[in-house]
């Protein structure tokens, strides 16, 4: 877990909350263990309309809302990182709603 940590401290905007980073890392073990799942692309749209239906709503409970503009928040947030991390993504996502609670 610890280079997941240190990837998710380079954006979180609290301290970790490392109950939910634990669970994230759990839940998603088969999908970051795969190189063509491992990451978000966030210049595909269909990508990010899987993460908004099977995380944000499925996972997360969130209705519609500001889902969009929370993606594109997180994507910004991770421009400079060619590769973004599905557990970083998903980490800063929950960070956002105040969901992290509800992960862990």
């Amino acid at each position: 877990m610890s280079d997941y940590r240190a990837d998710v401290e380079k954006y979180a905007k609290k301290p970790i909350n490392e109950k939910a980073l634990a669970a994230l890392e759990h839940t998603y073990r088969l999908v970051l263990s795969k190189a063509d799942s491992r990451y978000v692309a966030c210049s595909d749209p269909e990508e990010l309309a899987r993460v908004k239906e099977n995380f944000l709503k499925k996972k997360l409970g969130l209705a519609e809302g500001d889902l969009d503009g929370a993606l594109k928040g997180v994507c910004e947030a991770m421009k400079a990182d060619r590769t973004k991390s599905r557990l970083t993504f998903y980490y800063l996502l929950a960070e956002h709603f105040d969901k992290l609670d509800a992960l862990a």
